[in-house]
């Protein structure tokens, strides 16, 4: 395999736990040449146990730093500052995620490093951003709760619910990718570098689209659906006999021909189904009606049907279901780099792909290493 795309790009990470590792992971899948940078106690997630690997490791960590080095720096050492700051001058990106403030305290700021080397790509991740908000915790959870999207999550009429994956957090890492690439495009256009900030709270809002389109528009806030759709409706998960599904119509046509599949044609006649419009106002007679034809036989079973008649459909799979569904698929969506297996990266290039030459880094794997620029630090 050739060069990666970001060959020649050396990043160095002062991030963790997870935005800014997820960002970092991906722009090194594509052959930058990322150096992790430390405490003498590794990243938190080093430590986040279990679940392990067949080698003890945390899971949580391996997910989201392979294909890069490490070196642990204690930044309360003079030395080790001087250390950190050789690397981060020398570096065409650098990405954090400190509370507003630490970076600068350790002379490791933005107009620190821009005064000795003013291409520097310098992105800076935080919770709430640099205003107001410095000083709150930018932990995933809570962003989920004040930014809206528990609000919209969980069961009508029970508790708000996060979602089952620190979705955020993914959600801020892959705009902070965006923005280096951003900045380093118009680096490669006029030389000069620039400051990328991306913060948790506007990543989510953006996110919200719809919701929050609707509710610009209307004044009111959507409420709690379960598994729902607002606007379209048979749109959720469904109980068969033995397991549940999804059933996903869009359009007037699909709920036609899901009538046929289940035998029951005489309901999109049904003045109270005739329409979407009509479907979402009366969701709760059409789910009564839907679940009752549906327990007659298995959820692959209807699976099957619906897929033959066009109707977009889908067992509710666990994840290693949902592994292997992809790899039915000719997805590919497992790799492997001595032993250590984690999700491919899910940019796809026809040329200059993804790349996976290292393993998770062991805690100051690559302590002493040179950071001088070169052409291909691998």
């Amino acid at each position: 395999m050739g060069e990666g795309v970001l060959s020649g790009i050396r990043i160095a990470d002062f991030s963790r736990v997870l935005a800014g590792p997820y960002a970092t992971m991906m722009l090194a899948d594509f052959g930058a040449d990322v150096v992790k940078v430390e405490p003498p106690a590794g990243d938190e997630t080093r430590h986040w146990y279990p679940p392990v690997d067949a080698a003890g490791r945390s899971t949580y960590f391996g997910s989201v730093n392979r294909n890069k080095r490490s070196v642990a720096l204690d930044l309360t050492d003079a030395a080790d500052v001087a250390e950190a700051r050789r690397l981060a001058t020398t570096a065409d990106v650098v990405v954090e995620n400190f509370r507003p403030g630490v970076m600068e305290r350790f002379g490791l700021g933005y107009e620190d490093l821009r005064a000795e080397n003013p291409a520097v790509v310098y992105c800076s991740i935080t919770g709430f951003g640099t205003g107001e908000g410095i000083a709150l915790a930018g932990y995933d959870l809570l962003v989920q709760a004040v930014g809206g999207l528990m609000s919209i999550t969980g069961d009508p009429g029970g508790e708000p619910a996060k979602v089952g994956v620190a979705l955020v957090d993914v959600l801020t890492g892959q705009n902070a990718v965006a923005g280096v690439l951003l900045a380093l495009r118009e680096r490669d256009r006029s030389g000069v570098g620039q400051r990328v900030q991306v913060n948790l709270m506007q990543s989510l809002l953006s996110a919200l689209v719809n919701q929050a389109g609707s509710t610009l528009a209307t004044g009111v806030p959507p409420p709690r659906l379960g598994n729902e759709h607002p606007s379209i409706a048979p749109y959720a998960v469904f109980a068969a006999s033995d397991r549940d599904l999804v059933i996903a119509v869009g359009n007037d046509r699909q709920f036609g021909a899901l009538a046929a599949v289940i035998g029951r044609p005489e309901l999109a006649d049904d003045e109270r189904f005739a329409t979407n419009t009509m479907r979402v106002a009366h969701r709760d007679e059409l789910r009564s009606e839907l679940e009752a034809a549906l327990s007659g036989a298995t959820a692959a079973v209807w699976v099957a049907r619906c897929r033959t008649a066009g109707i977009p459909s889908g067992l509710v799979n666990d994840i290693a279901e949902a592994i292997a569904f992809a790899e039915s698929l000719g997805l590919a969506p497992v790799v492997e780099v001595d032993g250590s297996r984690s999700i491919a990266d899910p940019i796809a290039l026809g040329v200059s792909g993804a790349r996976y030459l290292l393993p998770p880094p062991a805690l100051d794997e690559h302590a002493g290493t040179d950071w001088l620029p070169r052409k291909d630090p691998r």
